[in-house]
């Protein structure tokens, strides 16, 4: 796959340029280079991403950076089972309890709730730093609502980081996932709260909370489109009451 000449690999992290180490010097730069696209594309193009994962996968399966990443594009384009594969590849080279999350929200994806709950209760999880936690509960009330037990997911995502009145790059999601179980509820009242809420904490529009809120207040939205129409529609009405006054003359 084509790469910018912008792209040079220098842009990839620290930790990952160190891992590529391993590999000969020309292989490592055609390595940094794939990820780096896989960086820049897995949001706005996840197909994209998919593809230069792939590539990065052929040229360096052994590093632990290419499988995460590879594992990462994979749950970008709803390919689970291969996501999971691949972290779990990741997890088996590093050690690490990082991806235990996104390893049990795949098995969600799979359509294995059951699974993904017995993860969140498996002690990998208290080994995870604080945002890693929140994330699990996250999943683990994602899990709850697959298997149509919405009150006990609305209790899972009951805690102190939810309590909590300080903004933490998690405090967007959680307070939203918490809005979303309890309009699900028919709770829509306290939903409507904490739509605000997360309102209030999704700085960087990472949630439509924004929009959940306005449509509990009855608000609709009319796009430009919509607008144009409805102009031409008042210009077709004038004109037609003007023709209408030039035939009476």
């Amino acid at each position: 796959m084509p790469i910018p000449e912008d792209v040079t690999g220098e842009e990839i992290d620290g930790d990952v340029r160190q891992e590529l180490q391993s590999l000969p010097k020309t292989l490592a730069e055609d390595v940094a280079k794939n990820l780096v696209m896989v960086a820049r594309l897995i949001d706005e193009d996840p197909e994209g991403a998919y593809g230069y994962s792939r590539v990065a996968l052929r040229l360096a399966s052994r590093v632990a950076a290419v499988r995460e990443a590879a594992g990462f594009a994979a749950y970008a384009n709803q390919k689970y089972s291969e996501a999971l594969a691949e972290f779990r590849a990741a997890r088996r080279m590093t050690g690490t309890v990082e991806l235990w999350p996104l390893m049990a929200d795949c098995e969600r994806g799979l359509g294995r709730p059951e699974k993904a709950l017995d993860m969140a209760g498996a002690p990998e999880v208290q080994k995870l730093d604080k945002a890693g936690q929140v994330e699990m509960r996250l999943v683990a009330a994602g899990a709850r609502r697959d298997m149509g037990q919405l009150d006990a997911a609305i209790v899972t995502l009951q805690s102190s980081e939810l309590a909590s009145h300080s903004v933490q790059p998690w405090t967007a999601r959680l307070r939203y996932a918490y809005a979303d179980a309890l309009l699900a509820a028919g709770r829509n009242g306290e939903a409507r709260e904490w739509f605000a809420k997360a309102v209030e904490a999704d700085r960087d529009g990472s949630t439509d909370a924004s929009d959940r809120l306005a449509e509990l207040d009855g608000v609709e939205f009319m796009d430009a489109l919509d607008e144009g129409e409805g102009e031409n529609a008042v210009n077709k009405d004038a004109e037609d009451d003007k023709d209408a006054e030039d035939d009476k003359d």
